[in-house]
């Protein structure tokens, strides 16, 4: 039998919740969460953050009520960073609602981006996205999926010396965009990029994931889960034994411990509308991260499924 992606997240949460397993009784909140720092500055984040793309939803309570509590969770848990994107409907808008409403904007490391070409332009879609997340302050801006850096860089460059932006950098999460953001991060000294990592979805370890370790970048990792095509290979099968030996009590966090383990990177984004799901992706922040030989035993496990 085969399941599908939102099957199996909520198969994979009712399997093996949380640490020692036991639902939402089982919730410890932020102790022993694994922290990983910016190159550029030592600063130290969670390595779970929140991706937004699916936070684009309407006004209404009901539409909001189950990303407020995903939210409120996230912050439980110690989570801070968001990252989010003026193309993501109206997710800026939802989560500058949310943040408020909850009162943990000050608790946020809150990444935007940013894809235009003119810089007035890019200076007027920062602005925009200041009013839409209700704030004055970005942790993080971004060139998102390598569109017009450069004439965007300089924009985002001219706002954190203002000091308005903390830290900035580039993203993309496919591979037609690899040898364009290859040529960036050669090019340009920024804080991060974001790219995409997985068991399934390997290349950015050949060439990009090593560049940025050479030149200081944090990473963060989006599409751990892959493209979905990880979930009908996996289908209803049991985690293999040798899991446990890293604290694994789910795919989810089979997945997102495999994509965390490599070197460079510093915190990865999986999507979160639901609580539970960020309850079981915060179990891969705790224990065991593979090591080489381990990392290696995942791959060989997921190549022959």
């Amino acid at each position: 039998m085969k399941i599908s992606r939102r099957e199996f997240n909520t198969t994979a949460f009712a399997a093996g919740t949380l640490l020692a397993g036991g639902g939402p009784a089982a919730f410890a909140g932020p102790a022993g969460v694994i922290k990983r720092p910016i190159p550029s500055t030592g600063e130290t984040l969670p390595i779970i953050g929140l991706g937004t793309n699916r936070y684009g939803v309407g006004q209404s309570a009901d539409e909001r009520a189950p990303l407020r509590e995903a939210l409120a969770r996230f912050h439980e848990w110690g989570g801070t960073l968001i990252d989010t994107a003026p193309s993501y409907r109206s997710s800026e808008t939802v989560l500058g609602d949310l943040m408020a409403d909850l009162d943990i904007r000050g608790d946020m490391f809150v990444a935007t981006k940013v894809d235009k070409e003119n810089p007035a332009e890019v200076d007027s879609q920062i602005r925009e996205s200041q009013r839409k997340l209700q704030t004055e302050r970005f942790e993080l801006q971004q060139v998102h999926n390598v569109r017009y850096w450069q004439t965007s860089l300089p924009v985002l460059r001219e706002w954190k010396e203002k000091g308005q932006i903390k830290y900035i950098g580039i993203t993309t999460s496919r591979s037609s965009e690899y040898e364009e953001l290859e040529k960036a991060m050669r090019a340009e000294d920024m804080d991060f990029v974001q790219v995409n990592y997985s068991l399934e979805q390997r290349e950015s370890a050949e060439r990009l994931l090593p560049l940025a370790a050479d030149r200081g970048m944090a990473v963060i990792i989006n599409r751990a889960f892959g493209g979905g095509r990880i979930f009908k290979a996996v289908g209803d099968q049991p985690l293999p034994e040798w899991a446990k030996e890293l604290g694994i009590a789910s795919w989810a966090q089979f997945l997102l411990k495999y994509a965390l383990s490599h070197p460079a990177a510093t915190v990865a984004i999986p999507g979160m509308t639901k609580a539970r799901h960020v309850d079981d992706n915060f179990g891969a922040a705790h224990g065991p991260i593979p090591d080489a030989a381990q990392r290696a035993r995942m791959e060989s496990f997921y190549d022959a499924l």
